[in-house]
């Protein structure tokens, strides 16, 4: 095997395939990066068994030669010292040559490294997903689907099912939702290109936040595919192969209520300033609670008291409020994460009562909703 490449090309190509790449994997040879050149360009894949990463780079693109002098052939190397060497080359170009027996010589400039490889051969085969059944998404999408659901999954291995997203496809609406069984975030989009349906496909919420590093923003569309127990993204120039979790995810559509006893209407970034100062006299509690209670003339305070430290009092101006008068705690850091992924100016919060979840959703915009469950402080 043999090639010359542009360094720049080969990093971003090496950091991506990394993102699959652990050091405590059972298969000695997936702590390496595999490289297979063929005619029309060179292929790299990094892979723990749960999820698996191949980055592309055409041999010419637009015109563009990437890659040329290419000799077919494959080999693994160690990622421990790969990308490192890559990274440090003093050249922009890179000549990458492979033996018969898997010594390889990477040279740059003036410098030369040689390295063992191992055989390609051993290295485990990925799962060819039928992609017959896949549908589209614009990228800008899938980041934003991903951002405003995969903070609230559950970050205890004692219920795994919910450390993912619940991924469902259904009447030509694609829904994300992601619940720790304290809170619940979802988002919906229309699918319109696609007769698919699929609901339980749950993605570990680690794969989705390696994938929303990794996605290239600078590509439009991204396609899906599902199988019963894995999930292929793919773009031009990137394969993300996932394995998905066992078991049932709840039905969270019940937490959801259907009527409301309070509605308050607020600019978002007011409100997330205002609780973000409370918190900070609340940080030794382990829920950071704060409590909102409703004033007259469209106010409502927001406050935080610790026994040993301090209090804190601030209140905020609602653009409108209607319904019943209420006292209501809840955990800071829950509300920051659910307005801090909601990029509209101003949220819709519907509360149903003291004890009962509540509802943040953007005011122009139903497709996303927050839910929260808020905290018995007396």
């Amino acid at each position: 095997m043999k090639f010359m490449i542009q360094r720049d090309q080969l990093m971003t190509a090496v950091q991506n395939v990394m993102k699959a790449i652990s050091s405590r994997t059972v298969v000695p040879i997936l702590t390496g990066i595999k490289l297979e050149a063929r005619k029309d360009g060179i292929t790299l894949t990094g892979s723990d068994s749960d999820i698996s990463i191949e980055s592309y780079i055409p041999a010419e693109e637009d015109g563009i030669v990437h890659v040329d002098h290419i000799e077919e052939g494959s080999i693994v190397l160690q990622s421990k010292y790969f990308p490192d060497i890559v990274r440090k080359l003093p050249e922009q170009t890179v000549e990458i040559e492979v033996d018969e027996n898997l010594k390889v010589t990477i040279k740059s400039g003036k410098a030369k490294f040689n390295l063992n490889g191992q055989d390609a051969e051993e290295y485990p085969q990925l799962p060819k997903l039928q992609t017959d059944d896949s549908f589209e998404i614009p990228i800008d999408l899938l980041k934003s689907l991903i951002k405003q659901t995969v903070f609230a999954v559950s970050s205890m291995e004692t219920r795994p099912i919910l450390t993912g997203v619940n991924m469902k496809l259904a009447d030509q609406t694609l829904t994300f939702s992601a619940t720790d069984s304290h809170r619940l975030a979802s988002r919906t989009v229309p699918v319109t290109e696609t007769t698919n349906e699929f609901s339980n496909v749950v993605v570990p919420g680690k794969s989705l936040n390696e994938l929303n590093k990794i996605i290239d923003d600078s590509e439009e569309k991204i396609q899906i595919s599902v199988t019963s127990n894995q999930i292929l993204f793919r773009t031009k120039h990137l394969q993300f192969l996932s394995r998905l979790l066992d078991g049932n995810y709840p039905e969270t559509s019940r937490l959801i209520p259907d009527q409301s006893k309070t509605v308050l209407n607020v600019r978002t970034k007011d409100l997330l300033h205002t609780i973000d100062r409370a918190s900070l006299l609340a940080k030794e509690e382990r829920n950071n609670v704060v409590r909102l209670t409703t004033k007259e003339n469209n106010r409502v305070e927001i406050t935080s008291n610790h026994p040993e430290i301090g209090n804190v009092t601030e209140e905020v101006t609602m653009s409108s409020m209607e319904g019943e008068d209420l006292k209501i705690s809840f955990s800071s850091k829950y509300m920051i994460d659910a307005l801090k992924v909601i990029d509209y100016e101003e949220v819709k919060i519907a509360f149903t009562g003291a004890m009962r979840p509540f509802i943040i959703q953007p005011v122009e915009d139903d497709s996303i909703l927050q839910l929260i469950l808020p905290v018995r402080t007396y």
